[in-house]
């Protein structure tokens, strides 16, 4: 049975309070050091900076819709309301499992609305739920096993981009042995939020991808030192 996460209505209000203080305050001057959307795409990495078997999907990422936060069927979060978007995925996929890195960048006309941004993000973050229980789904266009995944927040610092990190690890049962571990890392420096997400798929194992963490890592080290 799903377990189901706690109520964010108190957060979530908090967090829309501030952004609409954020928003109506401040002048339409632009701000020293702003980044924008041309460098932000800039930093993203692409296919070739990833590894040799990685590649584009068919279908452009759509970037108004963003990865879902919570384990087990929750519903990704709407991005945070005043921001233009710029997106970029790719993926590896093989015989026995796949990756994928998704990239989104929240640009912000000022630093404070970036804060308030990603404070609604956070307010979505701190009510996952530590763990789910799933049950097997068919439908006539998805057939999963059943599975439990637990989800651990955690602060985040990387070259002066501050916010905080989602870890989550999927484990299929017995019978269907496999497993997921996905990072989505929220960080914000200046006026843009990224989000920045990499996961990675096993069949027949269910202990966490051996190199996980240092990957994610990487990835989300990469495009922030190419910001500066």
């Amino acid at each position: 049975m799903l377990v189901t996460a706690r109520p964010l209505r108190v957060a979530v209000v908090a967090a829309l309070a501030l952004f609409a203080v954020a928003a109506c305050t401040d002048d339409d001057k632009p701000e020293a050091g702003r980044i924008d959307v041309t460098t932000m795409r800039g930093a993203f990495l692409q296919a070739a900076d990833i590894g040799r078997t990685w590649v584009a999907p068919e279908a452009s990422a759509d970037p108004q819709r963003m990865v879902s936060f919570c384990g087990g069927t929750s519903t990704p979060p709407a991005p945070p309301p005043g921001a233009e978007t710029v997106s970029s995925s790719f993926a590896d996929e093989g015989e026995t499992g796949a990756q994928t890195l998704e990239q989104l960048a929240l640009v912000y006309p000022d630093a404070k609305a970036a804060q308030a941004g990603q404070a609604l993000l956070r307010a979505v973050a701190d009510g996952c739920a530590p763990s789910v229980a799933v049950p097997a789904t068919v439908t006539s266009d998805k057939n999963e096993p059943a599975y439990d995944e637990t989800v651990e927040v955690r602060e985040l610092n990387e070259s002066g981009w501050s916010g905080f990190v989602l870890i989550r690890h999927k484990k299929y049962e017995a019978k269907h042995p496999g497993s997921a571990d996905t990072a989505v890392a929220v960080l914000t420096s200046r006026n843009v939020v990224l989000v920045d997400t990499y996961a990675i798929y096993q069949l027949n194992k269910t202990e966490s991808a051996a190199g996980f963490e240092s990957d994610w890592q990487k990835l989300v080290g990469s495009v922030v030192q190419r910001v500066g």
